[in-house]
C-alpha cells in the first residue's frame, strides 16, 4: 500500500508538472502573439499615417497632403515630427493630459503602442523655449525605439537633422545633445521651468550630463543668451531606457537651421 501511494503521488506530481509546462507554453505563445499584435497594430497606424504625412517641399510641382486632412483624422494633432535617418515619422498629438495618448492612438483607440504626443503643460504651437514630447520606447524602430540610436557617438555625428511640421509653418530640426537621465529630472520633466526665463540654465547641465553634445550647436545658444537675444526653441524628446529602473533616453534638438556640417569636436 505504501508503494502505490508512492506511485500515485508520483502520478499526481508528474501530472502537475506536466500541466505546469503545458500552462507555461500557452502563456508564452500568447504572449508572442499579442506581443505580435501591438506591434502589428503601431505599424498598422503608422502605415496610414504616412500617407497623410503633410507635404514640406513647398517647391516641389505635386502639393501632397495637407494638415488639414490630418485634422480630419483627429483635432488632436499638432505637428509631424520626422528625425531623418531614423523610423521616427509620426503625427504628434496633444490631450487634456499626459495621459490622453499614452495608450491611445491617433484614431482614439486603445493600443499599448500609444501616440507620439506634447507634454500637456506645453504650447500646442511649439511657442515655448523648451517643448517636451513623450512616446513608447517599442523595438522593431517603432514609435521612440529609434532614439537609441543618438546613444551611438558615430551615429550622433553622422545623423542629427529633421522635421518638425505645424499647419502653416515648419522647421529643420538639428540634434544636439543625448543623455539618459531618471524621469524624476525637473529640468527635463517639468517645462514649466522654462517658459519665463528660456534655457539658459538648461545647458549647463546638458554640458555636465550628456552622454555626447555638439559643442558649436551649445556655443550659439549660449552667445544668443549672453547678447539678449532670443535663442532658437528647443524640443525635447523622451522615452524609456534599460540602463537602470526609471531611466529615460533624452534627445534634444534645437528648431533652426543652425550648427556645423563637421560634429567631430562633439
Amino acid at each position: 500500500m505504501g508503494k502505490g501511494f508512492v506511485r500515485f503521488a508520483n502520478g499526481l506530481i508528474s501530472l502537475a508538472v506536466g500541466l505546469s509546462l503545458l500552462i507555461a507554453g500557452a502563456y508564452a505563445g500568447y504572449s508572442l502573439w499579442d506581443n505580435h499584435q501591438i506591434y502589428a497594430a503601431a505599424e498598422n497606424v503608422q502605415d496610414d499615417m504616412i500617407q497623410l504625412k503633410p507635404k514640406t517641399d513647398e517647391n516641389a510641382g505635386d502639393q501632397g497632403p495637407s494638415f488639414a486632412e490630418l485634422l480630419r483624422v483627429n483635432q488632436d494633432v499638432k505637428a509631424w515630427l520626422t528625425l531623418d535617418h531614423t523610423q521616427i515619422d509620426y503625427p504628434v498629438l496633444q490631450g487634456e493630459d499626459n495621459f490622453a495618448y499614452i495608450n491611445t492612438d491617433v484614431y482614439g483607440n486603445f493600443a499599448l503602442a500609444g501616440s507620439i504626443f506634447i507634454d500637456s503643460r506645453c504650447d500646442q504651437y511649439f511657442a515655448d523655449p523648451y517643448t517636451l514630447l513623450h512616446g513608447h520606447h517599442m523595438e522593431n524602430s517603432r514609435m521612440f525605439g529609434d532614439l537609441d540610436l543618438y546613444k551611438d557617438l558615430d551615429f550622433f555625428r553622422q545623423y542629427y537633422t529633421g522635421t518638425l511640421v505645424i499647419p502653416g509653418h515648419q522647421w529643420s530640426l538639428r540634434v544636439f545633445a543625448c543623455m539618459v537621465v531618471p524621469s524624476s529630472e525637473e529640468k527635463i520633466f517639468n517645462p514649466t521651468l522654462w517658459k519665463k526665463d528660456g534655457v539658459g540654465k538648461l545647458l549647463p547641465f546638458v554640458k555636465a550630463e550628456a552622454l555626447h553634445y555638439d559643442a558649436d550647436t551649445v556655443t550659439m545658444l549660449e552667445d544668443a543668451i549672453a547678447a539678449g537675444e532670443t535663442p532658437p526653441r528647443i524640443i525635447a524628446m523622451a522615452t524609456c531606457s534599460s540602463e537602470f529602473t526609471d531611466a529615460r533616453t533624452i534627445v534634444l534638438a534645437v528648431m533652426n537651421d543652425y550648427g556645423q556640417e563637421n560634429r567631430e569636436d562633439v
